[in-house]
């Protein structure tokens, strides 16, 4: 699914629909309180800040479950062959672990990008669904994990209620937990809510690849077993097969090798070692095997990546 448009046109659209003057308040405090680029913690548990000042090379990463508002610019995630493009106008739900390309494709000093990121709590999202009463389709089809929704206005405004919060410390621990469940049920009341629905019941397929998720996250460096995850899921290996992929966009081996291959990039960047040492850590037998795949992953074999990223992150730091 892919969105896109011109910053002019966003603005026309988000007058009419009654977003851009939250916008711009949230605009504000959000470049206030993330005055430098990435991702920051807000002070408010659940809430993260993210700002780039510019574009962004595609950078994997692995997406915990997640709702996040762009505030401003733009950004690209990728999920296997399939891209999301949002802004102020979409928001990003992911709920469950998936290894994503994320990439930022519009910033600049002037008007930078920037995000919030909520952590997305399925738990909530079952005790709304008891306390108002929807169902899940009894027979509902497996759905991706990530998908994009239009932002409105009662969104924003309990999202600009939180954001608040963060002047106020003493009023945040008893305001907060109210605004976040607030923010889940407009999600789930709002544009493909019932798609959050399905995502989050708790005996639904998707969490059932959940639990399959899990296991392969715990022990991504062992030789996959796709009876022990059809095991842990509930299902026969071809159904688990079938619906892991209608989830997540990826077979079960593709999901662990670009755990491992992300683990691996996370121990040569943060920990220091060789490419051949980390491969290895992660599973891979074969330095040639690891280098290639790496490669076809990150865009360059490991050193010359890892010499970018630290050259990225030098420049992100002044």
């Amino acid at each position: 699914m892919t969105e896109s448009r011109s910053a002019p046109a966003a603005r026309v659209i988000a007058q009419r629909i009654g977003l851009e003057a939250p916008q711009a308040e949230l605009a504000d405090r959000v470049m206030r309180a993330a005055r430098a680029e990435g991702m920051r913690a807000s002070g408010i548990p659940g809430l993260d800040l993210i700002r780039f000042d510019q574009p962004s090379r595609p950078l994997p990463t692995v997406c915990e479950p997640s709702l996040c508002v762009v505030v401003q610019g733009r950004k690209q995630t990728r999920l296997a062959g399939e891209t999301y493009t949002y802004d102020a106008l979409h928001y990003l739900v992911v709920s469950m672990s998936l290894p994503v390309v994320g990439q930022v494709i519009e910033a600049s000093p002037e008007r930078p990008y920037l995000c919030l990121r909520f952590e997305m709590q399925p738990a909530v999202v079952h005790e709304l669904q008891q306390q108002i009463g929807v169902r899940s389709a009894a027979a509902a089809p497996a759905r991706r994990a990530l998908y994009l929704a239009r932002s409105s206005a009662p969104l924003l405004d309990a999202v600009l209620r939180l954001v608040r919060l963060m002047d106020t410390p003493q009023d945040a621990a008893v305001l907060a937990p109210l605004a976040l469940r607030e923010i889940h049920y407009r999600a789930l009341t709002g544009e493909l809510g019932q798609h959050l629905l399905d995502l989050c019941s708790v005996e639904g397929t998707a969490q059932r690849i959940a639990r399959a998720i899990d296991l392969i996250k715990r022990r991504y460096a062992e030789p996959l077993r796709i009876e022990e995850l059809a095991a842990a899921a509930h299902m026969s290996s071809s159904a688990l097969h079938h619906r892991f992929k209608a989830v997540t966009a990826m077979s079960p081996l593709q999901f662990q090798k670009q755990l491992r291959l992300q683990e691996a990039r996370r121990l040569m960047l943060l920990e220091g070692l060789e490419a051949a040492a980390a491969g290895h850590r992660v599973g891979y037998e074969s330095p040639s095997q690891f280098s290639r795949e790496y490669r076809r992953l990150f865009g360059a074999p490991p050193r010359q990546e890892i010499e970018l990223a630290r050259l990225g992150q030098r420049v992100a730091d002044g």
